[in-house]
């Protein structure tokens, strides 16, 4: 999703976190998360006081510097070692969704390529600026890529990207006229649109699983959003565009958290939903989200996922995940990664947008749930996907958000 993603495990809000310096290889991060302490420039340097906290939500409290470095096994195309860091959206690292998804494009180029990776959390978008200015001029090492997770980061970026020219960008959910910034952008719009579809085509039918069920005479869906701006809106908007394209009569109930962390409003905003004859909602809140599935268990009903197949990434909550809009960020960034490793920036410089004619974004099945729906969906969403593609339907907004 949304990005706008991405985010902790729901346990504790990141705002209230406490961040670690760790400087390991990915093996073991893998096998048991083992941490220690990261020395060099980085070290403290999110700890100045930050503002209202944009739109994770924090309260400015200091934060420090999440650093893993990890190792790839063939070396590039120069023979040098390429470093790479990734900045964390608001939501955070541990989403099981947007900024994890991206963490893992570059594991999987650090698994091809002699690439060293520095993972930076930072929940608070006033220190945006601070943070990438900090890896920019760093020089230990030079980074040959600095990716970041989200558009909260693209205002610092614009001052950024022209005070550190030599240094490449990698920009999230948004874009801007730079020779040293690759901006990718997921059609967030289309594959909410996706969402709706099956949303309208199953709210009207019977289904049963593991005590969970549908109410065929409800005709009611809801939708949850993280912060209520350009970019949710179009998820809210495509979303029900999309209920309307298989049934008008379908009611669509929105609300909205104000951020992307906070489970709890997620999981009262949603209770209220079912509680007023929703049977599924889909979320756009990144880590918060989680509420969403919390409160779909509580009250029997049904919920879709947001950027990643949320029925294995959150395998608690697949009794309840009937799907989940996905987009392949881990290929974007294990693109752009790849990219600078070969000297190709030109491949990747600029706007890329990418959707469902590229199969860059998708509505896939929960894994429980997913067999026990009827043909009607995977109909439907073929025709719903071949009209997009072929211009015979208007998906509200765009990429980057709702303009109006």
């Amino acid at each position: 999703m949304a990005d706008n993603t991405t985010p902790d495990d729901g346990s504790e809000p990141a705002s209230g976190r406490q961040l670690r310096a760790r400087d390991v290889d990915r093996r073991d991060v893998l096998r048991s998360g083992a941490a220690v302490a990261l020395s060099g420039v980085l070290a403290g340097c999110l700890g100045e006081p930050g503002g209202d906290g944009g739109d994770g939500g924090d309260d400015g409290d200091d934060t420090e510097t999440d650093g893993t470095q990890t190792e790839g096994t063939e070396s590039g195309g120069d023979g040098e070692t390429a470093n790479v860091a990734i900045v964390s959206s608001s939501a955070g690292f541990g989403d099981q969704a947007f900024n994890d998804l991206a963490w893992e494009g570059l594991q999987n180029a650090a698994d091809e390529y002699d690439i060293e990776l520095q993972q930076v959390e930072e929940t608070n978008q006033s220190n945006y600026g601070t943070v990438q200015s900090r890896l920019a001029e760093s020089g230990n090492p030079d980074y040959d890529l600095i990716v970041l997770v989200g558009y909260q980061h693209t205002q610092a970026l614009e001052t950024n990207a022209d005070e550190y020219p030599d240094q490449r960008w990698m920009l999230i959910n948004d874009s801007l006229d730079r020779d040293n910034v690759a901006g990718y952008i997921w059609a967030n719009h289309e594959m909410s649109f996706q969402a709706g579809v099956l949303a309208g085509t199953m709210t009207t039918r019977e289904l049963s699983h593991e005590g969970n069920s549908l109410n065929p005479d409800s005709g009611v869906v809801g939708f949850v959003g993280g912060v209520d701006g350009a970019l949710i809106n179009a998820f809210e908007r495509a979303y029900v565009a999309g209920v309307e394209w298989v049934d008008e009569d379908v009611d669509v109930r929105v609300g909205y958290i104000g951020n992307y962390n906070d489970t709890q409003t997620a999981a009262n905003i949603a209770s209220s939903q079912y509680d007023a004859g929703a049977d599924i909602v889909y979320h756009a809140a990144a880590a918060a989200g989680q509420g969403v599935f919390q409160a779909a268990q509580e009250a029997d009903r049904f919920a879709i996922g947001v950027d990643a197949d949320q029925s294995k990434t959150l395998p608690d909550y697949q009794d309840v995940v009937m799907g989940s809009a996905v987009k392949r960020i881990n290929e974007g960034t294990r693109q752009v990664a790849e990219a600078v490793v070969q000297d190709n920036w030109e491949s990747v410089q600029g706007r890329n947008v990418l959707g469902l004619e590229e199969d860059a974004v998708a509505m896939v099945l929960g894994q429980a749930v997913g067999p026990k729906l009827p043909d009607a969906v995977e109909e439907n969403l073929s025709e719903a996907k071949q009209a997009i593609v072929d211009g015979d339907v208007t998906v509200p907004c765009s990429a980057s958000g709702c303009q109006d």
